[in-house]
């Protein structure tokens, strides 16, 4: 083999390794584990849901009846805490929630600051106000969070479609796979449930609450643990715009959150360390980078190679199925893979750009909903 074949089977193992690599030994190990059962608490415990809200007049007084409705079947509460806005504090109150109104918006993380130690009960389930329970969710979640040594449960969200659905899929198969390892880093802040005694407050600069969370409590010793029957389901970002501010600002956010907790990345933290690093880490940064170099090295060399050319085109199609799809063109599922494959490895770079200049969102923009 040349050098320039060498550097290039590097490269694409370096661009496989979070989402190939990382997946393939991750469930190796998990199959040598048992898969873990859950039975259900004989008393049901008082739970707290708390729904943190900004700009959210015309959907609040829907989420706290679909909490109400979801058949918890222990004492309930409904916290919302409104963050400086008293508009949507007036109709929470009037849907009949408790409403904790901060004066001036501080942001989703410090406004779940304020929020979880003013929950009435020790268990608290994270939730946002935009977004439908499924049915019986608070209830798995509660069971889940009931075993010993948990801290946190990770709800399962649906959004999106076809590749983009695809890919939330393949990222609750890692949660699972995850969990009967030990547990997960998959926290998502749209449903999960907490302990209130073991919520340490989130730093002023963190954005990512739910990663925060998930590392701060593995880093202590309490797992994350993930429930697929506590489902959640939002509408999708919308058009490649909202997406793409979204995206990149999580990512960059959470490229934030492993530095501030880089100490983690240290091998000798075992499991953990190999998480942070194939689960997050090599996806948002390693990987992309390489991505770019491989498709560099294929440009150089499509007058010799027909690997090359076939990648090349490949990312070609790829690329024009993202409009095709924003403009609604059915297209055929593997080309709707291939585009949110190559649209995912965009948002990484676009979020590391963001990290490295320091851009950190803390109170993004958002439309009232």
């Amino acid at each position: 083999m040349t050098r320039r074949s060498w550097v290039a089977g590097a490269l694409a193992v370096s661009v496989a390794a979070g989402h190939v690599l990382y997946p393939v030994g991750l469930h190796l190990a998990a199959r040598l584990r048992p898969v873990p059962v859950r039975p259900e608490p004989v008393d049901w415990p008082p739970l707290t849901v708390l729904i943190p809200a900004h700009l959210e007049v015309g959907v609040i007084a829907a989420k706290v009846r679909n909490v109400e409705a979801n058949g918890y079947p222990g004492e309930l509460e409904v916290l919302v805490v409104a963050d400086g806005d008293p508009e949507t504090a007036a109709v929470a109150r009037a849907a009949g929630a408790r409403v904790l109104l901060l004066e001036e918006r501080h942001g989703k993380s410090q406004a779940l600051n304020k929020g979880v130690p003013a929950a009435s009960h020790e268990f608290v389930v994270l939730t946002d106000a935009n977004n439908e329970l499924g049915p019986s969710a608070l209830a798995h979640l509660v069971a889940a969070l009931s075993g010993e040594g948990v801290g946190a449960v990770a709800g399962e969200k649906l959004e999106g479609s076809g590749g983009e659905l695809v890919y939330w899929r393949f990222e609750s198969w890692i949660k699972r796979n995850e969990v009967r390892i030990w547990s997960t880093l998959g926290l998502d802040g749209g449903l999960c449930a907490v302990r209130r005694s073991a919520w340490r407050p989130i730093p002023p600069d963190i954005s990512n609450d739910d990663f925060w969370v998930a590392l701060d409590l593995m880093e202590r010793g309490l797992r994350v643990t993930y429930e697929p029957r506590a489902v959640v389901s939002e509408e999708s970002i919308g058009t490649l715009g909202m997406s793409w501010e979204r995206r990149t600002r999580v990512l960059g956010g959470g490229l934030w959150v492993m530095w501030r907790k880089r100490r983690l990345l240290d091998p000798r933290r075992g499991f953990l360390s190999a998480q942070v690093w194939g689960h997050k880490l090599w996806r948002s940064t390693i990987g992309p980078l390489s991505h770019v170099a491989l498709l560099g090295l294929a440009l150089g060399s499509l007058r010799t190679s027909r690997v090359a050319r076939l990648f090349v085109a490949g990312h070609v199609a790829a690329a024009a199925a993202l409009p095709a799809q924003e403009a609604g063109i059915r297209l055929p599922l593997p080309l709707r893979i291939s585009a949110q494959v190559l649209y995912l490895q965009m948002v990484a770079l676009g979020g590391l750009v963001r990290c490295l200049r320091g851009d950190r969102v803390l109170q993004w923009k958002k439309p009232a909903r």
